[in-house]
């Protein structure tokens, strides 16, 4: 676990946001055509957003780089879903270090 490349990507209020959307990804994202299992559609991330795809796709690398998120590609598409496990980690590193 990186902290100091969590932290990077926690100090941006559009990743966390994004990682807020994802961990109730049934109440934004209803509307994709796949099964939510897979993940979020980048594109609708995307749309959320209301960003480029270019700086929104910076953003979910900057968050899978941290190892917040993790992508699946299923064809063409991209999906993403929270990495509970880092989270949690992280979390209880936090609370055990301050």
């Amino acid at each position: 676990m990186d902290i100091d490349a969590i932290h990077k990507a926690l100090a941006n209020p559009v990743r966390r946001q994004i990682l807020a959307w994802l961990k109730q990804p049934e109440q934004y994202f209803s509307d994709q055509e796949h099964g939510l299992n897979l993940g979020v559609c980048a594109g609708l991330i995307d749309r959320r957003c209301g960003l480029s795809q270019s700086t929104v796709s910076a953003h979910l690398a900057t968050l899978q780089k941290a190892g917040l998120i993790s992508s699946k590609r299923v064809g063409q598409w991209a999906f993403f879903s929270r990495n509970e496990e880092t989270i949690q980690a992280f979390i209880d590193h936090m609370n055990q270090g301050l």
